[in-house]
């Protein structure tokens, strides 16, 4: 089996020395390098071309902006962040940006081992933990936005609101609308149930405010 490729980048250099110790005590990888920053390593990994890149996300010149450009290469290695952080927005934002991995540093040697292995035989891994994280929150039911009362409202008992607010009589708005005056009364009834308004002052007072707030 050909040795595994592998660029190490993280701004803490007694970590990253102890990774690159783990790993190649395993006799399964080679390091192709070792970088401290993003630029460091985009260039490293132009020049070195490794089956695998371990990211931090918290270094200089950025953990995912630097994915970011290294996934726009035409032949990008696999990359995966190994980091402290387990914000879901980080989570997010790595495996969108092209993430293959995401491993939290407290991760063991051994597993270690075996998950930059998997990765380089194109296989995927997220931390447990995270994982079990993200599902939880993508299939929590999501609370739904409450109705808005004037959306409720059909198109006539709208345009019979709108001329109240505008403080027309039941009268008046009766023969706008080319309607009898009992039928606007009925409608009124309606509308105040569904605004749950005591009167029609209140209702009108209701619609002019929710209407303005969407003209805003």
């Amino acid at each position: 089996m050909d040795l595994i490729r592998i660029v190490v980048v993280d701004d803490h250099p007694l970590y990253r020395e102890g990774v690159i110790r783990t790993l190649s005590e395993s006799g399964r990888f080679v390091i192709a390098g070792e970088a401290a920053s993003g630029p460091e390593a985009e260039a490293m990994v132009a020049r070195e071309k490794p089956d695998v890149v371990l990211l931090d996300i918290s270094m200089p010149g950025g953990g995912i902006a630097t994915l970011r450009r290294i996934m726009a290469n035409a032949e990008p290695p696999r990359c995966a962040m190994l980091t402290v952080s387990e914000e879901d927005d980080h989570i997010l934002q790595a495996l969108r940006a092209g993430a293959a991995g995401y491993i939290l540093k407290g991760v063991g040697a051994r597993d270690l081992v075996g998950i930059v292995t998997d990765l380089a035989e194109g296989r995927t891994y997220v931390a447990p933990s995270l994982a079990m994280k993200m599902l939880a929150a993508m299939t929590a039911p999501r609370t739904p936005k409450p109705t808005d009362p004037l959306d409720t409202l059909t198109k006539r008992e709208e345009d019979i609101l709108r001329r109240v607010a505008e403080g027309k009589s039941n009268k008046e708005v009766a023969l706008d609308l080319d309607l009898q005056e009992r039928t606007v009364k009925h409608y009124m009834t309606t509308i105040l149930q569904k605004l749950q308004a005591r009167n029609r002052t209140e209702a009108a007072l209701i619609a002019r405010e929710g209407w303005a707030d969407r003209k805003d």
